[in-house]
């Protein structure tokens, strides 16, 4: 039995495909099969029911599956303690971040963070609140850069920085006719553009705006990407929620769309979390001083006015 093989099984389970699996692990699908073949015939059991489709773990394969996974994990904090302890800043790092936060975090920091450390593999995944709570729990992922919400008292938490919502309004709606957005005209609105259930930032600004309504309203239009919402503003029609980040990166026609939020300012806390018995703080602390000194200086505090959602 080796470590290798207990990878490749987590992998089958991972994407309950022989061919995906094997393409995760850089291997040809025959190499795989083999493997796991040969462990089957250690083990004397069967660890795949390979007849149905999607492949599904056995009842003694899903034991062995969740005794590997425990293996590796601890295979790896071996690895992870001789490198914390060399301060060591290489190898493979895995970041799960949120759809709503990488395309305005991930170009301030990682081109430069890659540059200044090259040995470094950091591998970055967008994934929903959920998927990164479950891949730290699979350990999948090493960490995980989100917005705080309730039900992260499990992990270790350092906080990024803080990002205030803002309005993205078409010119033809009445409220690009003022200064700043209430939360009372977002009920007038006749068109509101929001992310799918799920996504965390939808979800604090339906709380915060106390839109009981929105999941049954006509006026709430639920597709994916924020990206489309702002583009259906721009052709003039309607308002979407937009982050703080986000407007950096507009040109000076875009930013004549956007409205602050009135006091209180609904803002979000970004966080970093790890699990508690996390290794590696020297390269999470390089990592997390990148992506803050990447960020006006203003955004690393909670300002006066500012709530948090």
């Amino acid at each position: 039995m080796t470590l290798q093989q207990l990878e490749y099984i987590l992998a089958v389970d991972r994407h309950r495909h022989f061919g995906k699996a094997a393409d995760a692990c850089n291997v040809t699908q025959p190499t795989l099969s083999a493997m796991i073949g040969k462990l089957e015939e250690e083990l004397n059991a069967k660890l795949f029911d390979r007849n149905q489709q999607p492949v599904c773990p056995t009842p003694i394969g899903e034991k062995v599956i969740s005794q590997a996974r425990e293996v590796l994990q601890q295979a790896g904090a071996i690895q992870d303690i001789v490198k914390e302890e060399k301060q060591s800043l290489t190898g493979v790092f895995r970041i799960g971040i949120l759809p709503t936060i990488a395309p305005y975090l991930l170009p301030r920091f990682f081109p430069q963070l890659m540059k200044k450390y090259p040995a470094l593999d950091i591998r970055m995944r967008e994934m929903k609140t959920y998927e990164i709570k479950e891949a730290l729990t699979q350990g999948d992922i090493d960490a995980g850069i989100l917005a705080s919400i309730e039900g992260l008292e499990e992990y270790s938490q350092t906080t990024l920085f803080y990002e205030k919502y803002m309005g993205y309004v078409a010119r033809e709606d009445a409220i690009s006719q003022k200064e700043v957005v209430r939360t009372s005209d977002i009920a007038g609105s006749k068109d509101l553009w929001l992310l799918d259930e799920g996504h965390c930032f939808r979800d604090q600004m339906v709380r915060f705006c106390q839109m009981k309504s929105a999941q049954s309203s006509q006026l709430a239009y639920n597709l994916g990407s924020m990206e489309t919402f702002m583009r259906m503003v721009e052709s003039g029609k309607g308002i979407t929620f937009i982050p703080e980040l986000a407007v950096m990166q507009l040109s000076d026609p875009q930013k004549e769309l956007v409205r602050p939020f009135a006091i209180p300012v609904p803002t979000r806390q970004l966080v970093m979390i790890t699990n508690k018995h996390f290794i590696r703080h020297t390269l999470l602390d390089v990592i997390i001083k990148e992506i803050q000194a990447s960020v006006p200086k203003s955004m690393l505090k909670l300002g006066a006015g500012q709530a948090l959602v």
